[in-house]
Protein backbone atom coordinates (compact mmCIF):
# COMPACT_ATOMS: atom_id res chain seq x y z
CA UNK A 1 0.00 0.00 0.00
CA UNK A 2 2.49 2.23 1.21
CA UNK A 3 4.68 1.95 -2.69
CA UNK A 4 1.06 3.12 -3.95
CA UNK A 5 0.20 6.09 -1.78
CA UNK A 6 3.84 8.06 -2.76
CA UNK A 7 2.56 8.99 -6.41
CA UNK A 8 -0.68 9.33 -5.85
CA UNK A 9 -0.42 11.93 -3.12
CA UNK A 10 2.39 13.48 -5.08
CA UNK A 11 0.23 16.59 -5.92
CA UNK A 12 1.40 20.40 -5.77
CA UNK A 13 0.29 22.54 -2.67
CA UNK A 14 -1.83 24.89 -4.85
CA UNK A 15 -3.52 21.50 -6.33
CA UNK A 16 -4.66 20.63 -3.00
CA UNK A 17 -5.68 23.45 -1.48
CA UNK A 18 -7.69 24.43 -4.48
CA UNK A 19 -9.37 21.19 -4.30
CA UNK A 20 -9.68 20.99 -0.08
CA UNK A 21 -11.51 24.18 -0.72
CA UNK A 22 -13.62 23.12 -3.38
CA UNK A 23 -14.15 19.79 -1.06
CA UNK A 24 -13.73 20.24 2.34
CA UNK A 25 -16.12 23.01 4.05
CA UNK A 26 -13.64 22.37 7.24
CA UNK A 27 -10.87 23.43 5.36
CA UNK A 28 -9.44 26.66 5.95
CA UNK A 29 -6.08 27.81 3.92
CA UNK A 30 -3.41 30.12 5.83
CA UNK A 31 -0.37 31.33 5.12
CA UNK A 32 1.13 33.50 7.83
CA UNK A 33 4.27 33.26 10.23
CA UNK A 34 3.16 30.57 12.77
CA UNK A 35 3.40 32.04 16.56
CA UNK A 36 6.62 30.74 18.57
CA UNK A 37 6.65 28.92 21.66
CA UNK A 38 8.73 27.20 23.99
CA UNK A 39 7.50 24.75 25.97
CA UNK A 40 8.31 21.72 28.06
CA UNK A 41 7.50 17.95 27.51
CA UNK A 42 6.41 15.23 29.82
CA UNK A 43 9.83 15.05 30.87
CA UNK A 44 10.85 18.54 31.47
CA UNK A 45 13.15 18.85 28.23
CA UNK A 46 12.45 22.00 26.46
CA UNK A 47 11.06 22.29 23.07
CA UNK A 48 10.45 25.06 20.36
CA UNK A 49 8.97 25.31 17.43
CA UNK A 50 12.05 26.50 15.67
CA UNK A 51 13.71 23.32 16.98
CA UNK A 52 10.93 21.32 14.73
CA UNK A 53 12.36 23.33 11.61
CA UNK A 54 12.43 21.43 9.00
CA UNK A 55 9.65 19.30 9.87
CA UNK A 56 5.82 19.67 8.87
CA UNK A 57 4.32 20.04 12.46
CA UNK A 58 0.89 19.59 13.16
CA UNK A 59 -0.41 21.28 16.29
CA UNK A 60 -3.64 21.14 18.32
CA UNK A 61 -4.65 22.58 22.08
CA UNK A 62 -6.83 20.30 24.64
CA UNK A 63 -6.57 20.09 28.21
CA UNK A 64 -6.53 16.29 29.80
CA UNK A 65 -9.36 16.94 32.12
CA UNK A 66 -11.86 17.99 29.49
CA UNK A 67 -14.49 15.35 29.76
CA UNK A 68 -15.95 15.88 26.32
CA UNK A 69 -14.39 17.27 22.72
CA UNK A 70 -10.78 16.93 24.00
CA UNK A 71 -10.77 13.00 23.99
CA UNK A 72 -12.27 12.96 20.82
CA UNK A 73 -9.89 15.85 19.63
CA UNK A 74 -7.12 13.40 20.43
CA UNK A 75 -8.17 10.50 19.04
CA UNK A 76 -8.82 12.09 15.48
CA UNK A 77 -4.70 12.68 15.82
CA UNK A 78 -4.09 9.77 16.97
CA UNK A 79 -6.01 8.46 13.72
CA UNK A 80 -4.05 10.87 11.59
CA UNK A 81 -0.83 10.01 13.03
CA UNK A 82 -1.84 5.84 12.18
CA UNK A 83 -2.85 7.06 8.71
CA UNK A 84 0.51 9.03 8.13
CA UNK A 85 2.74 7.18 9.83
CA UNK A 86 1.66 4.11 7.73
CA UNK A 87 3.75 6.14 4.92
CA UNK A 88 7.18 7.58 4.43
CA UNK A 89 5.98 10.99 5.72
CA UNK A 90 6.37 9.54 9.18
CA UNK A 91 9.60 10.91 9.52
CA UNK A 92 8.65 14.24 8.27
CA UNK A 93 6.02 14.80 10.75
CA UNK A 94 5.70 15.95 13.98
CA UNK A 95 2.52 15.97 15.93
CA UNK A 96 2.27 18.62 18.84
CA UNK A 97 -0.11 18.70 21.62
CA UNK A 98 -0.32 21.77 24.12
CA UNK A 99 -2.56 21.79 27.21
CA UNK A 100 -4.12 24.66 28.18
CA UNK A 101 -4.44 23.90 31.92
CA UNK A 102 -0.42 23.43 32.91
CA UNK A 103 -1.41 23.46 36.39
CA UNK A 104 -2.97 20.41 36.46
CA UNK A 105 -1.49 18.42 33.50
CA UNK A 106 1.76 17.25 35.03
CA UNK A 107 4.02 15.08 33.86
CA UNK A 108 2.82 12.04 34.50
CA UNK A 109 -0.92 13.26 33.23
CA UNK A 110 0.95 14.10 30.31
CA UNK A 111 2.74 10.61 29.54
CA UNK A 112 -0.61 8.95 30.77
CA UNK A 113 -2.74 11.21 28.09
CA UNK A 114 -0.83 9.67 24.81
CA UNK A 115 -0.97 5.84 26.27
CA UNK A 116 -4.75 6.15 26.73
CA UNK A 117 -5.56 7.88 23.45
CA UNK A 118 -3.51 5.28 21.39
CA UNK A 119 -0.83 8.23 20.15
CA UNK A 120 2.88 7.11 18.97
CA UNK A 121 5.41 8.94 21.54
CA UNK A 122 7.75 8.26 18.02
CA UNK A 123 6.50 11.46 16.49
CA UNK A 124 4.17 12.77 19.13
CA UNK A 125 4.47 15.16 22.11
CA UNK A 126 2.42 16.57 24.59
CA UNK A 127 3.84 19.77 25.92
CA UNK A 128 2.96 22.48 29.22
CA UNK A 129 4.28 25.43 30.40
CA UNK A 130 8.19 25.36 31.68
CA UNK A 131 8.49 26.45 35.82
CA UNK A 132 9.29 29.63 35.55
CA UNK A 133 6.48 30.77 32.84
CA UNK A 134 3.09 31.67 33.32
CA UNK A 135 0.07 29.03 34.39
CA UNK A 136 -2.25 30.88 31.74
CA UNK A 137 0.80 30.91 28.98
CA UNK A 138 -0.19 27.77 27.01
CA UNK A 139 -3.81 29.62 26.83
CA UNK A 140 -2.16 32.58 25.19
CA UNK A 141 -0.47 30.71 22.85
CA UNK A 142 -3.74 29.00 22.05
CA UNK A 143 -4.68 32.61 21.60
CA UNK A 144 -2.28 33.70 19.30
CA UNK A 145 -3.15 30.74 17.23
CA UNK A 146 -6.98 32.36 17.06
CA UNK A 147 -8.45 29.47 19.70
CA UNK A 148 -9.79 30.66 22.99
CA UNK A 149 -9.66 28.74 26.13
CA UNK A 150 -12.28 30.66 28.57
CA UNK A 151 -11.68 29.42 32.24
CA UNK A 152 -14.93 28.72 34.39
CA UNK A 153 -14.86 28.37 37.88
CA UNK A 154 -15.47 24.70 38.07
CA UNK A 155 -11.60 23.98 36.10
CA UNK A 156 -13.49 23.34 32.82
CA UNK A 157 -12.79 25.31 30.00
CA UNK A 158 -14.68 26.51 26.97
CA UNK A 159 -13.19 26.50 23.64
CA UNK A 160 -13.56 25.45 20.08
CA UNK A 161 -11.69 22.92 18.19
CA UNK A 162 -9.04 23.07 15.52
CA UNK A 163 -5.96 21.45 14.15
CA UNK A 164 -3.55 23.25 13.17
CA UNK A 165 -1.05 22.66 10.07
CA UNK A 166 2.57 24.31 9.93
CA UNK A 167 5.19 23.70 7.31
CA UNK A 168 8.79 23.05 7.28
CA UNK A 169 9.89 26.69 7.23
CA UNK A 170 7.28 27.64 10.73
CA UNK A 171 4.44 29.13 8.19
CA UNK A 172 1.16 28.32 9.41
CA UNK A 173 -0.46 26.75 6.17
CA UNK A 174 -3.73 25.46 7.06
CA UNK A 175 -6.46 25.47 9.98
CA UNK A 176 -8.52 21.90 9.67
CA UNK A 177 -11.65 23.28 11.87
CA UNK A 178 -14.19 20.90 14.46
CA UNK A 179 -14.20 17.41 13.86
CA UNK A 180 -16.27 16.53 11.06
CA UNK A 181 -13.25 17.43 8.47
CA UNK A 182 -12.11 14.29 6.26
CA UNK A 183 -9.07 12.89 8.27
CA UNK A 184 -7.63 11.76 4.54
CA UNK A 185 -7.77 15.25 3.52
CA UNK A 186 -5.42 16.15 6.29
CA UNK A 187 -3.03 13.54 5.24
CA UNK A 188 -3.64 14.81 1.57
CA UNK A 189 -2.45 18.54 2.42
CA UNK A 190 0.53 17.21 4.96
CA UNK A 191 2.38 15.31 1.85
CA UNK A 192 1.75 18.59 -0.64
CA UNK A 193 3.91 20.14 1.84
CA UNK A 194 6.34 17.43 1.55
CA UNK A 195 6.19 16.81 -1.39
CA UNK A 196 6.49 20.97 -2.77
CA UNK A 197 9.86 20.66 -4.06
CA UNK A 198 8.31 18.54 -6.92
CA UNK A 199 7.06 20.01 -10.01
CA UNK A 200 3.25 20.18 -10.44
CA UNK A 201 1.29 17.76 -11.89
CA UNK A 202 -1.74 17.57 -14.17
CA UNK A 203 -5.25 18.29 -12.52
CA UNK A 204 -6.17 15.20 -10.06
CA UNK A 205 -8.47 13.83 -12.19
CA UNK A 206 -12.62 13.76 -10.30
CA UNK A 207 -11.81 10.11 -8.93
CA UNK A 208 -8.22 11.15 -7.11
CA UNK A 209 -10.44 12.10 -3.64
CA UNK A 210 -12.66 8.14 -3.66
CA UNK A 211 -9.14 6.62 -4.14
CA UNK A 212 -7.82 7.98 -1.16
CA UNK A 213 -10.64 7.46 1.11
CA UNK A 214 -10.58 3.78 -0.18
CA UNK A 215 -6.94 3.58 0.43
CA UNK A 216 -7.33 4.43 4.40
Amino acid sequence: MIAWVAPVLAHSLEEVGQDLRDNDRYFQPVDSEAPGFTMQDADGRLVSLASLHGKVVVLNFIYANCPDVCPLHAERIAELQTMINQTPMKAMVEFVTITTDPKRDTGEVLRGYGNAHGLDPANWMFLTAAPDQPEDSTRKIAEAYGLKFTQGDDGMQMHGIVTHVIDQDGRLRARFHGLKFEPVNLVIFVNALTNRAQKPHGHPSSGFWDKLKGLF
